[in-house]
């Protein structure tokens, strides 16, 4: 057995303070291949070569099997494969752990510590070169494929990635229909066998969508063996590359690797050197560990951003829910036919429904100067809504044209005159093209009138056409946007857009997206009750998640009586959300009106922060339930959070992450005896309790219900 020596290695890092690198490498070879030990000895990696000269890899935790032996590779486009024929060239091994300060984040410090293994793989009969790198955490595992300069190998198009991930069973997975286009479906659970029997039904209607085939899942992908092992898939670090979906043989239960295409039909045209995303395994045999990890953040690189004080998380109101819910629309006029620079906006008849007009919007600026929310988007403001879906428009926005009714200049004053900040709307209508031509002088136009944050969207097909959201043309431009925000000093906030892969890490300017079903669906038919009980397990793995939270009128026909949708989820559980669904951007959702017919239960709203200092699991079950605990940045105050499935449950907690010695006063907000998410779901009791760190809480929760505390030292 081959064991690799005692590392140390100095290095001088950003803020100055010298850190230290100690590595004993427990890598070695193995049967044949050769093994990385996490730091805590609780993972081991095993990589080897097939007698063909496959990559191959494979993963247990203590001493359990998460992956069985794996492939690893790449088929390209008219040249070799770069999946066998390899010899092992070089391997390289080192220890890395840093703590490093994040811009924003749920905890104020993250710490970054693993064993990494690098294989070089030569291919003796083309001459080319091949590195895999794995970094191996405590809490899972990150690898990717590089590509340096070489001879033999300058430009290629990828035909398929054929890496695999090989599981031990027949997981009870969490999954949603893999596709090009939408991560908007509700998640399905299952056994990984049902995939193919439930697949049809899972594929529910959706402004843009190509369902990928009758066993394909999207990442992250959550699951639990019957072992007891907590297991999520998905990637960090997504810069000019497709997005990953995976494609489960229900035979073996082996997932492999499937890149969303472009229009021609081809997964990536690349050029070295270059490099993959991080393919990301997060295990553990306590559900709460999957929550708190880090490790996509940490596969992505440092910010390089010089300045990021402009960078500000807040919560913001808005003229959206109206509109969602049909009460109001984002069009001026009810004409079917318009053209920018054609025309004339000012001639339309109005319809008398357009939300974002300005007696409106200041109605809404007004009610956060009073409850202390510090900014009020505004959706629909500008010219070109009237035909804007559906027809794949081109030139269909400009961002820079308001509507008869908007006034910008006299709403930038206002604003400003109350503190509050707007934001700023930039629906692309999946044009992104047109986004583009227009993306500098619309950033420009926001910074001259005030606005910091902007909230793009890409609702229905890409354009050009033939392109996919999550195509890597697509994720291109979605990067592009962000970094060109970026040099307007502009916060973003994407929705349709591609999965979140850590990246806020390397652009804390992106401070959310949606790609999920949000609460918008509620006013479509509803989210199922144990939707946010599951989403922090797998959407938010990659970041945080725009989900417009805090609807107290849970009946939709009172806000527009032509639409029965009613809300899944109690009144209470719609306060937990701000803590359990983390997000530096955070919509008070509702309309001013039905908060203050709950003006004590809005206490809440207005109390919790959007930025945390420490994060605690305090219980945790996919699909049953989420209980956290958040301690306020630069405060002694925490505030927790629960959400609860469709079933009736008790939550149990203990207070015991509170100071010891301290005096705290907890006042909560919680299910009424009697409340349901379907019959009674605005029935609610406050009480206040004085705790300690010894105190314990046991709290009934309703069905689509759960509780928010409030804990606020003495």
């Amino acid at each position: 057995m081959k064991q690799f020596p005692i590392s140390i290695v100095r290095f001088l890092g950003k803020s100055g303070a010298t850190l230290m690198l100690v590595g004993l490498l427990l890598a070695r070879f193995v049967a044949h291949g050769q093994q990385l030990i996490s730091p805590d000895h609780s993972l081991a990696l095993t990589f080897s070569l097939t007698s063909q000269g496959a990559p191959m890899y494979a993963l247990t935790y203590k001493s359990k099997t998460v992956l069985k032996p794996s492939l690893m590779g790449f088929e390209l486009v008219q040249e070799k494969p770069l999946n066998s024929g390899f010899s092992l060239l070089k391997e390289d091994t080192r220890s890395f752990d840093e703590t490093w300060t994040p811009v924003w984040a749920d905890v104020s410090h993250i710490r970054n510590n693993y064993n990494e293994f690098t294989v070089t793989l030569h291919q003796a009969d083309t001459d080319r070169t091949m590195l895999i790198r794995f970094r191996l955490f405590n809490d899972g595992l990150g690898f990717r494929y590089e590509f340096p300069e070489q001879a033999n190998l300058k430009y290629f198009v990828l035909k398929d990635e054929d890496t695999q991930f090989a599981l031990a069973g027949d997981h009870k997975a969490f999954w949603l229909p893999g596709d090009l286009d939408t991560e908007e479906y509700s998640t399905v659970t299952s056994n990984l066998s049902e995939v193919r029997g439930k697949m049809k039904e899972a594929i529910t209607p959706n402004a843009s969508q190509h369902p990928i085939g009758p066993t394909a899942l999207q990442t992250p992908l959550m699951m639990k063996s019957k072992d007891g092992l907590y297991i999520n898939i998905h990637e960090a670090a997504l810069i000019n590359y497709a997005a990953m979906s995976v494609v489960l043989d229900d035979s073996n239960f082996v997932l492999t690797t499937y890149l969303t295409p472009d229009a021609q039909g081809n997964k990536g045209h690349l050029q070295v050197p270059t490099q993959t995303p991080w393919r990301t395994i997060l295990v553990s045999d306590k559900a709460g560990d999957i929550l708190l990890s880090h490790t996509i953040l940490n596969l992505n690189d440092p910010t390089k951003f010089q300045d990021t004080s402009w960078i500000k998380p807040t919560k913001f109101v808005g003229v959206w829910w109206e509109m969602i819910t049909g009460k109001s629309t984002w069009a001026y006029s009810d004409t079917d036919n318009v053209q920018l620079g054609v025309t004339d906006y000012t001639k339309l008849k109005p319809n008398g429904r357009h939300g974002a007009n300005t007696q409106n919007v200041k109605r809404y600026i007004d009610f956060a100067a009073a409850n202390g929310i510090g900014a009020v988007l505004a959706e629909g403001w500008n010219v070109g809504w009237e035909d804007w879906f559906g027809h794949e428009k081109d030139y269909v926005f400009d961002f820079l044209t308001p509507y008869p009714d908007f006034d910008v200049k006299g709403l930038h004053e206002y604003a400003a005159s109350k503190g509050v900040k707007l934001i700023m709307h930039h629906e692309t209508s999946g044009s992104t093209r047109n986004y583009e031509r227009f993306m500098n002088p619309a950033y420009q136009f926001m910074v001259d009138n005030g606005y910091d944050t902007v909230k793009s969207g890409y609702v229905g097909n890409i354009l050009p056409r033939g392109e996919f959201h999550y195509g890597q043309w697509t994720v291109n431009h979605f990067l592009y946007a962000v970094s060109t925000a970026a040099k307007y000093h502009i916060m973003v906030d994407a929705h349709e857009s591609v999965h979140m892969t850590g990246l806020s890490r390397t652009f804390p300017n992106l401070m959310a997206e949606e790609a999920a079903r949000g609460t918008e669906y509620e006013a479509f038919g509803g989210n199922n009750p144990d939707h946010t009980t599951i989403l922090p397990f797998t959407r938010l793995m990659g970041g945080p998640m725009d989900y417009t939270p805090g609807i107290f009128e849970m009946k939709v026909e009172k806000i527009n009586p032509k639409n029965h949708s009613y809300v899944h989820s109690t009144l209470a559980r719609q306060l937990a959300l701000y803590v359990t669904m983390y997000s530096p951007l955070q919509m008070v959702a509702d309309l001013p009106e039905n908060y203050e017919k709950h003006i004590d239960a809005f206490q809440f709203i207005k109390d919790v922060p959007v930025q945390w200092d420490d994060t605690k699991v305090l219980e945790a079950e996919p699909g049953d339930y989420i209980t956290y605990a958040r301690k306020a940045k630069g405060s002694d105050n925490w505030f927790v959070g629960r959400t609860n499935d469709e079933l009736a449950r008790e939550s149990r907690i203990s207070f015991d992450f509170l100071d010891p010695g301290r005096k705290y006063i907890a006042t909560i907000y919680a299910d009424a005896p009697d409340a349901n998410y379907e019959t009674n779901p605005q029935a609610y009791v406050i009480r206040k309790l004085n705790v300690t760190n010894t105190s314990t809480l046991t709290q009934k929760c309703a069905p689509g219900g759960g509780y928010a505390i409030s804990v606020v030292a003495q």
